[in-house]
């Protein structure tokens, strides 16, 4: 008796239906398992943000037209704040209040 109840359950019949359990499968497989999902995309704009930032770099460089690596040091410490794996950089800010 509780099995025939179960069975004519309307919720169950749709459930059960092969259209619907291989849509639940597809659905699941495109948000979570394939290739273009959403997090997929955000890593390839990153990445994208990443290289553009690299090739500002170097083109920032190449414009500079610093020959002298001692010229490519100063420049760089001085205009991105770049430093030695050795040293600490301190930023100082004076405050001019007229």
């Amino acid at each position: 008796m509780n099995f025939k109840r179960i069975k004519e359950n309307n919720v169950l019949k749709i459930l059960t239906n092969s259209y619907i359990v291989i849509l639940i499968i597809f659905l699941s497989w495109m948000l979570f398992f394939d290739e273009n999902t959403h997090l997929n995309r955000e890593f390839n704009r990153e990445i994208k943000e990443l290289n553009n930032t690299v090739n500002f770099y170097k083109k920032e460089i190449k414009r500079d037209q610093l020959q002298d690596s001692l010229q490519l040091e100063r420049f760089a410490r001085e205009k991105y704040l770049m430093k030695k794996e050795n040293e600490d950089v301190y930023i100082i800010e004076f405050d001019i209040v007229k």
